[in-house]
């Protein structure tokens, strides 16, 4: 079995690759590929990476390249999670929208636009080589936005299903405070990429006892400040918000606290300097803690999961996804990317029931929606008028004034990633 990590160079992989290693009877990969423009970077991580297998005993074997058509050349799966701009383009996603009072963030508002803007047609090319090399590989897109990045990649007729480590780090973190296996417990998880709520958490299985009542009442002072939000609004809202939707319920607050500290991807440039000066060591043969630090935790037990249920049947039944509607949720269009717990299997994922969802949370899935359909058609036919509209529709920029000053600093500090700019 062969799988291609292209954005292999990533301080990421490091935890894939051990994912891959202590999972090899649910995922028997015997090569994987790790392909990246970045040649200093892919060498560095490919040299740990065969460390890691090698402590474990496993036998695949790790290649590195950056030929993308060799590396995708006869994979059953290529997982994909390139960062188009590095973190530089990230630190701008954070920073340039404060100035006109938006929240900065890399995957939703200005910033999560401008993301989209640079990835999509780089996705879409690497998984048309994708397709002419290996037409019937899985494509595993975990690159942000994974919504939009998704949509682009089903409506161009990939075989592609979106990832995120949210709903697997929700899993574990309740699982600790019951003290209970995460495997025993079903997330009725709603909503769309970075824009979810946990509506039950059901003991069991889709069917079994809903104790997110319990969770909340006898742990929401926990949950509240892992949060950030007040205690308060989560007994009212009677669910788990994912904390993206701080960005939403506690807006002008986050401005506020992102002017006067360092951008998150200031600190995680750091982090990456200190995890590759930690790569280069040969002794190193085990992901290093500071690793749990850079985010994504839990990525490869998820990742290895689906890849596992696409190609062989295995893994977990039931897994959170990122798919086409298809009336899942009937407010939405059936072209819409939503976030629901599918079966998935050798066919693709197949979305699980929905119970109806709260006016509260549908019309803010509504909104957002509409504005990945405006920014998948700005990232497909650049023009600053559709990128204007994106903006506009976005609800958390909303004003003509604001959406025309963030369209003029989007293209201005991306125009080498725009060529119709």
């Amino acid at each position: 079995m062969k799988l291609t990590v292209v954005g292999g160079g990533s301080t990421y992989t490091p935890e894939l690759i051990d994912g891959f290693a202590r999972l090899r009877d649910t995922l028997p990969v015997t090569e994987l590929v790790l392909t990246d423009p970045a040649t200093d970077r892919l060498e560095l991580i490919g040299a740990l990476s065969r460390r890691i297998l090698a402590r474990q005993g496993h036998p695949g074997t790790i290649t590195t390249t950056v030929d993308l058509d060799a590396a995708v050349d006869g994979a059953d799966a290529v997982l994909l999670q390139l960062r188009v701009g590095g973190q530089a383009a990230r630190l701008g996603d954070e920073t340039w929208p404060l100035d006109c009072g938006c929240v900065g963030q890399e995957t939703t508002g200005a910033g999560g636009l401008a993301k989209a803007l640079r990835t999509v047609p780089v996705v879409l090319d690497i998984a048309e080589r994708v397709r002419r090399a290996s037409p019937h590989a899985w494509i595993i897109d975990f690159t942000n936005p994974v919504g939009i990045v998704t949509r682009a990649l089903l409506r161009a007729g990939h075989r592609a299903v979106g990832l995120c480590n949210v709903a697997i780090g929700l899993q574990r973190k309740f699982a600790a405070l019951l003290g209970t296996d995460p495997a025993a417990l079903h997330l009725d998880h709603v909503g769309l990429n970075h824009l979810t709520w946990e509506t039950a958490v059901r003991r069991g299985g889709p069917d079994g006892e809903d104790v997110l009542p319990h969770l909340l009442s006898a742990h929401g002072d926990t949950i509240a400040a892992d949060l950030r939000l007040p205690r308060p609004l989560l007994d009212r809202l009677g669910v788990f918000p994912s904390y993206y939707l701080r960005y939403y319920y506690a807006h002008d607050q986050v401005v506020r606290e992102q002017r006067e500290k360092p951008s998150r991807a200031a600190e995680v440039a750091d982090m990456e300097r200190r995890l590759l000066a930690l790569y280069a060591d040969p002794a190193l043969d085990e992901k290093p803690a500071l690793l749990a630090q850079r985010g994504g935790a839990y990525y490869s037990e998820a990742a290895v999961d689906l890849a596992a249920a696409l190609l062989r049947g295995a893994g977990s039944r039931h897994q959170v996804v990122n798919t086409l509607n298809n009336g899942t949720l009937p407010f939405l269009p059936d072209d819409a990317v939503i976030e629901v717990p599918a079966s998935v299997g050798p066919k693709g994922p197949s979305t699980l029931p929905v119970s109806p969802v709260d006016p509260l949370f549908a019309g803010l899935m509504a909104d957002v929606t509409a504005y990945e359909d405006l920014a998948l058609e700005a990232a497909l036919h650049g023009s600053r008028n559709q990128v204007f509209r994106a903006l506009l529709s976005h609800p958390l920029i909303g004003q003509y004034e604001y959406a025309d000053r963030l369209t003029d600093d989007l293209i201005a500090h991306n125009r080498e990633h725009l060529p119709w700019a």
